[in-house]
């Protein structure tokens, strides 16, 4: 950008004058071009970019601009009026929303934008609780009021039925599909008109003026009604506006001032109690520039948003670091929101969730792919510092150690519990093994998987035991083919992947004891240890978070000593990791520990040891059922083409929930097994000549019968 450099001189604005918001959808919702306005009618680019011309801001890895969606969040610094807006452009596809969930952690504010033809959408849903989870404010954009099929009462019953959220109509459009042309602000009682000018629709230039009963009788009646409504469902969630049009404006809400209603929508809004609706078309340039207003005007500052751990640091520094970007000269740029006290290069931070002192050396202001180094920068902001080598998403960085015992003493707890929230990373469910082309290349694949394992906390890496392979586990296919890309654009090394496998897990079917005797002579010392325990079936259908948890462990009264209570947690921890079926991770299930009797020089060790082989042997003697991941399925199909892809999700073991009604389409709402889902895509386009379009989310795991387990286990043993 040509005038980067401008904001050197507002590095540090007022705190209350800051916005750190993200941009959230569902895919191809228009999230990355709404940006892109933005960044256009601020000053920011000279020019427009766009996502089919693969020449925008904010998606500049190749394998966006080839592909023409969102992998990873990009972070953008700007300034709208009299605000600094730190922007975050978040992806759609559900193979990324670990990227949405560490940015959303530390934004104040989100947008969420809706196609306003298809109303509320799949992974719409999964980006809303994620930010309900974060008790974020948001703001509804609904985007696309130019396109075929768009509706502007549709997609706003879609927000109130389907997000179970009130919402507060700030605008309504002119005309819709073809002929929107315009909004009509709800507030101020004004018409925004755009104009083209000499051939040029940049959206730059558009009018304001009130509307009047002579302009259109029937959209100032419509204005009239709606501006009603919003100043009584604004009134009946906040007590202060209530009183005030009760009182003085009982008579007539025409004469109740705009800047008292704005006032009371941003309370409703910071309370997270409705959400303020607005509309436009970003592609057509059109209602980017009162969306803008709005971010400024509704959504809260970073000293409006509660934070628990920050109280005890005072004007300390407090921040945290959300993302790991790797530059070749630079090495890791980290990713950090500071949240009370300040920042500055060439000093020292302490990493409370590694125990250890780093020396930042540079401090940037980040541009998408860009940076601009900064002096210093205040609570509030979000910036990248370099030179931090141990630092990873969700880390918690202060001044020093001594910062972190003073808080933990005022707070009267451990330094380790004044952690500010990390995030959460769910499990993967498809792995696949990669190897290098030769040998010599091992190293370096291994330092390339390492670098990406600390950008993506989803991405897990390890070694097959058996084998000495490497084992990536991911999110998705797109996910794995995307890793798969970088790493032979980035590093330059051509891996080959192996077949994209199911991440299965083991539960057991009945319950079992088994008792087991390890007597071992070590040097002069004897190591003995007798365990009775018992394994039993604890949830046949594993929620997509219950998947991560270990299992739970009991001690009968007086069986195990507390000093040794670690050791055998352990030694059954170790043998959940691989079933004794087909090596996948056990879960689902509940141990007893009945009896433990321990010679006095044994290790704590040997008996992890005896712990886990006798695991191994109650869980072979309780039967092995498999569980495979379930994923909830919504297809967006015309009519013509339903028939055919619900016959073909027949086929897949899918079984359909509900069949809902979208504008002119349908959408089929199903859980299928992931197994069934490979190549899912290439098939639903040939069926529905490329029309329909699907979503996939992890639900749970569920129990394979009999019949498909024996497949299953035909098919890993290489006998079919």
């Amino acid at each position: 950008p040509e005038d980067v450099k401008s904001l050197r001189s507002v590095i540090n604005p007022d705190i209350s004058r800051i916005r750190n918001i993200g941009i959230m959808a569902h895919i191809d919702a228009g999230k990355t071009t709404t940006t892109e306005r933005m960044l256009y009618y601020s000053g920011y680019t000279r020019t427009l970019g766009d996502v089919d011309d693969g020449d925008t801001v904010t998606d500049f890895m190749v394998q966006e601009r080839e592909r023409g969606i969102t992998i990873q969040s990009a972070a953008v610094t700007f300034d709208w009026k009299d605000y600094r807006i730190n922007l975050i452009d978040t992806p759609g596809h559900v193979d990324f929303t670990v990227e949405v969930e560490r940015c959303l952690r530390v934004l104040d504010g989100a947008v969420a934008v809706f196609d306003a033809s298809a109303g509320v959408e799949a992974q719409t849903l999964t980006v809303w609780r994620q930010a309900d989870k974060h008790q974020i404010p948001r703001i509804c954009f609904l985007n696309k009021m130019d396109k075929n099929g768009a509706s502007f009462t549709y997609a706003v019953e879609s927000i109130k039925q389907k997000l179970k959220t009130k919402p507060l109509l700030l605008q309504l459009p002119i005309g819709e599909e073809k002929t929107f042309r315009g909004l009509v602000d709800v507030v101020t009682k004004e018409q925004i008109i755009w104009k083209s000018t000499s051939g040029l629709d940049d959206g730059k230039i558009f009018e304001r003026k009130p509307l009047l009963e002579a302009d259109d009788p029937n959209l100032f009646q419509e204005l009239q009604d709606t501006r009603n409504a919003l100043i009584e469902q604004v009134a009946d969630l906040d007590d202060e506006f209530a009183e005030l049009v009760l009182g003085e404006y009982s008579e007539s809400f025409d004469l109740l001032p705009a800047d008292k209603l704005q006032a009371a929508v941003r309370r409703v809004t910071l309370a997270r109690a409705a959400v303020p609706v607005l509309c436009g078309s970003a592609l057509r340039n059109k209602g980017v520039q009162p969306l803008l207003d709005a971010v400024a005007a509704y959504l809260p500052a970073p000293s409006e948003r509660p934070g628990d751990a920050l109280k005890w640091y005072n004007d300390d520094l407090c921040a945290l670091a959300f993302k790991v970007l790797h530059d070749k000269c630079r090495g890791p740029l980290v990713f950090i929101r500071i949240y009370s006290g300040s920042m500055k290069p060439q000093s020292a931070v302490y990493n409370i969730n590694k125990s250890c002192t780093e020396r930042m050396s540079r401090l940037l202001l980040p541009f998408a792919d860009q940076q601009v180094e900064i002096p210093s920068l205040t609570a509030g902001n979000i910036a990248l510092a370099v030179g931090l080598k141990q630092s990873a998403t969700g880390d918690t960085l202060v001044s020093s150690k001594a910062a972190a015992a003073a808080a933990a003493r005022r707070a009267g707890r451990a330094a380790g519990d004044l952690l500010l929230a990390g995030v959460d990373v769910p499990e993967p469910v498809f792995f696949c093994t990669m190897e290098p082309p030769s040998l010599a290349e091992q190293q370096d694949l291994d330092n390339a998987l390492s670098c990406l394992q600390r950008e993506d906390p989803s991405l897990k890496v390890k070694l097959d035991p058996d084998t000495g392979q490497t084992v990536l586990c991911g999110m998705g296919e797109l996910h794995i083919e995307i890793i798969h890309d970088r790493i032979k654009r980035e590093y330059g090394i051509d891996t080959y992947l192996g077949p994209l496998q199911i991440a299965y897990r083991e539960t057991v079917l009945n319950t079992a004891q088994a008792t087991d005797t390890l007597d071992k002579t070590v040097g002069e010392k004897r190591h003995c240890v007798t365990v009775e325990l018992e394994v039993r079936p604890g949830h046949a259908r594993l929620t997509a978070e219950r998947a991560a948890t270990a299992p739970a462990i009991e001690f009968a009264a007086g069986a195990v000593p507390t000093e040794l209570r670690g050791a055998v947690e352990n030694g059954i921890a170790n043998s959940c990791v691989q079933g004794p079926l087909l090596g996948f991770p056990v879960q689902g299930i509940d141990v007893t520990v009945q009896s433990l009797t321990v010679h006095p020089d044994t290790s704590h060790t040997m008996v992890s040891a005896c712990v886990s082989r006798c695991m191994q042997k109650a869980l072979k003697k309780a039967g092995i059922q498999i569980l495979e991941p379930l994923m909830n399925l919504e297809i967006t199909v015309s009519e013509d083409h339903l028939s055919a892809a619900l016959a073909d999700l027949a086929q897949r073991r899918g079984s359909v929930q509900e069949i809902q009604s979208r504008q002119d389409n349908r959408v089929v709402v199903a859980a299928v097994p992931l197994a069934e889902t490979m190549g899912y895509s290439t098939v639903l386009r040939s069926l529905t000549s490329g029309s329909a379009t699907f979503t996939l989310e992890l639900a749970c795991y569920q129990a394979l019968n009999s019949h498909e387990q024996r497949a299953l286990l035909q098919r890993t043993r290489g006998l079919v």
